[in-house]
């Protein structure tokens, strides 16, 4: 399609020498696959206004109207864009200045600004998406409010989520087995606009921030420093117009945007992620563990147990925490490294606190110390719980192993992470807690990293000590624990019941 008169070829031999070299910089962005792909789409959507205009003969170009890119009928367009997004788009196509160029009336857009702005949006720097990220908030020339930005941004999200519902690419993930998504699309929204700075640097907050003035050096800088409005841009376009989605080297930006899901299919839980917060923390983690999360723990699944947990993360690879307190405050922390029982801080400096509700955030490592993770079980001289930044006593995030307390303890800040309290109180009451896997899970957790039974099983180290077996009896532990790994809990509970009673026993007659 790319060398037929209406194709891309045909368009540049209409056009003049200098309007033609300038046109021929936004094709080169594009493989001829490419070109054919937005050939074709230009085609169907102009195809569908059904105008008298568009069947007047050779002598007519081809234009697309709002009202074409809005027909229900239209195979492409019929549910996977919310209204608004769409008229949006149309104001963004419609801001490519053609002045002169072009005989159509200002509200049909030509293939030349359906060109251009796939090109800009798709393919441009920050300089050349501002102009129509500036119209898609607001059709006024001139500055814009912080109010418009923030309603602008929150279509986007909201625009995002629907688009991959619609198109089935959520990954495993949906709609129904995660929270609802309407508070995470402002709670994303509000944590996008929080990185928006004035000329002089200053970021304002608040009702402030909704009646400011943000000109379009302000929005090219916020654009340039918060990614997520270009990756999300280029979602809506290619999944909500379906051009240029099929093309695997032209989507590693969005490859990674929502992880795949493992584990929670089938299972009836809903979890206490929703899709925003999913995107945004998934974001954050390391690159190479963005593309799958694997439900390891649910205190709903699996019960409400120190021990339970333990046994279920204990060497699985990175992770994340979340929980909610009995206030409704969700939040967590990223785990870089397998979780270990041990009296001992563990981890780098890649780890880090979130809050989900009531705002969206993560807190990164201040360098101040290295008391990133922390986990114990059965310890008398140490504290025993899972904790997160911060000290003894004094953690970032605090999940007791009396299961159901806990505490995040920062004021001013927590040291390790820099994250105010993250729960209602400080000392708080666990309501749900979740666990997901990051990542591939390691090779060595199959093999010589398997984690020992004894190590998250107390009735099992408990009873070795009474058969007066010391951990330092490699043989006999091996032996045991091999044991004790192959039977299911109802079983192992019958054996350390039975090997308890022979223990004392043996002990009554020494």
């Amino acid at each position: 399609m790319g060398d037929t008169p209406g194709g891309f070829a045909g368009l540049v031999g209409k056009m003049g020498n200098a309007d033609s070299n300038a046109y021929r910089n936004h094709l080169s962005r594009f493989l001829p696959e490419e070109q054919s792909d937005i050939d074709g789409v230009f085609d169907a959507i102009s195809g569908s206004s059904g105008s008298s205009a568009a069947k007047n003969g050779k002598a007519t170009k081809k234009t697309v109207t709002l009202g074409a890119l809005q027909a229900r009928e239209y195979a492409y367009m019929r549910e996977p864009l919310p209204e608004q997004m769409t008229v949006r788009l149309y104001n963004g196509m419609k801001s490519i200045d053609l002045t002169g160029k072009s005989s159509e009336p200002s509200e049909q857009i030509a293939k030349e600004q359906f060109v251009i702005f796939m090109s800009n949006l798709l393919k441009g720097n920050a300089d050349e998406k501002i102009t129509i990220i500036m119209r898609m908030i607001s059709t006024t020339e001139g500055p814009v409010k912080g109010k418009q930005i923030q309603e602008f941004t929150e279509d986007l999200i909201m625009s995002v989520v629907h688009v991959l519902n619609y198109r089935k690419e959520l990954k495993g993930w949906n709609l129904e087995n995660t929270k609802d998504s309407a508070g995470g699309v402002k709670a994303l929204a509000s944590q996008l606009l929080s990185e928006l700075k004035l000329a002089d640097g200053a970021t304002p907050v608040g009702p402030q921030l909704m009646e400011m003035n943000f000109d379009q050096s302000a929005i090219e800088d916020w654009v340039y420093r918060v990614p997520h409005i270009s990756t999300f841009l280029s979602v809506v376009i290619r999944q909500g117009l379906h051009v240029l989605h099929s093309l695997p080297d032209q989507t590693k930006e969005i490859a990674n945007l929502v992880p795949g899901c493992k584990g929670i299919k089938g299972r009836g839980l809903v979890s206490l992620f929703d899709i925003p917060s999913i995107i945004y923390i998934n974001s954050h983690l390391p690159a190479e563990l963005q593309h799958k999360w694997r439900l390891l723990f649910s205190s709903r699944l699996h019960g409400e147990s120190f021990s339970q947990l333990c046994g279920h993360i204990v060497n699985k690879g990175p992770c994340i925490v979340i929980l909610r307190d009995l206030d409704g405050y969700i939040f967590g922390g990223f785990a870089s490294h397998s979780w270990e029982v041990k009296p001992q801080f563990q981890g780098d400096n890649r780890c880090f606190l979130f809050s989900v509700f009531p705002s969206l955030a993560v807190y990164t490592y201040t360098g101040y110390n290295d008391h990133y993770m922390y986990l114990n079980h059965n310890q008398q001289t140490m504290p025993n719980g899972l904790g997160m930044g911060g000290q003894h006593d004094y953690f970032g995030l605090w999940v007791d192993s009396d299961y159901g307390k806990g505490h995040s303890k920062a004021k001013p800040r927590c040291t390790t992470y820099n994250s105010p309290q993250l729960s209602a109180k400080e000392n708080f009451t666990l309501d749900a807690l979740e666990v997901w896997a990051v990542g591939d899970l390691p090779e060595s957790t199959e093999t010589k990293g398997k984690k020992s039974i004894l190590d998250v099983d107390p009735e099992a180290q408990a009873l070795l000590e009474m058969v007066g077996k010391s951990r330092q009896s490699e043989a006999h532990l091996r032996s045991v624990d091999h044991r004790l790994h192959g039977m299911d809990k109802r079983k192992r509970k019958h054996y350390v019941r039975v090997m308890s009673r022979a223990a004392q026993l043996i002990s009554a007659t020494h």
